[in-house]
């Protein structure tokens, strides 16, 4: 008997240590996200009937203090040969089971990233639209504000900071072409004709 009990307390350890993993893994992953990103989301915009492409794309993840595997931050996306220079949004995201969603508050978009490979410099995988489009993606962590990244003790140098954040547009703002009233459209993944 006494041998059946200590087998159903390793099972029921076992179980509750799988079962606080995930969390865990929410949370290392969040904490490796907090930064700024650069690189290409491979993002397009439609405007009076031609496809934009993005050049170069800018995401900040910072973390909420309250959540650790949420927070907010901006996507900004760079075009070379639109009308426009460039469209920022806010963005509220969230880790959950590991699976990554941006949710994009201009475009009122949600995006998803469950196919990716993180590490404290590189981020790159797969982003889904809502629309069912995907791409491939790969960008490079620019600035961190994670405590593990600063030398301590006698020899710390206070010249150390958290990184310089490109502006965000205020809330409820739209890019707007050059010279034009129209506002940019909602962004989306490449290979996406909605």
């Amino acid at each position: 008997m006494k041998k059946i009990y200590s087998l159903a307390m390793i099972l029921m350890l076992a179980i509750s240590s799988l079962t606080l993993t995930s969390c865990d893994t929410d949370d290392d992953i969040a904490d490796t996200l907090w930064g700024t990103w650069e690189g290409n989301m491979y993002v397009t915009g439609y405007y009076n009937g031609q496809l934009y492409q993005t050049s170069y794309s800018v995401i900040a993840f910072d973390k909420d203090p309250y959540d650790y595997a949420s927070g907010s931050g901006y996507w900004i996306d760079y075009y070379s040969n639109a009308p426009w220079d460039y469209y920022a949004s806010h963005i509220n995201w969230t880790v959950n089971n590991g699976y990554i969603t941006i949710y994009s508050i201009e475009d009122d978009t949600y995006f998803k990233i469950y196919d990716y490979s993180l590490s404290e410099g590189y981020f790159s995988g797969t982003v889904y639209g809502e629309d069912g489009s995907s791409h491939q993606f790969s960008l490079t962590k620019t600035s961190s504000p994670n405590w593990g990244d600063y030398d301590w003790g006698w020899d710390w140098n206070p010249g150390y900071g958290y990184g310089q954040y490109a502006p965000a547009r205020q809330k409820g703002s739209k890019a707007q072409a050059s010279g034009s009233n129209q506002t940019m459209p909602i962004r989306k993944i490449a290979g996406s004709n909605k």
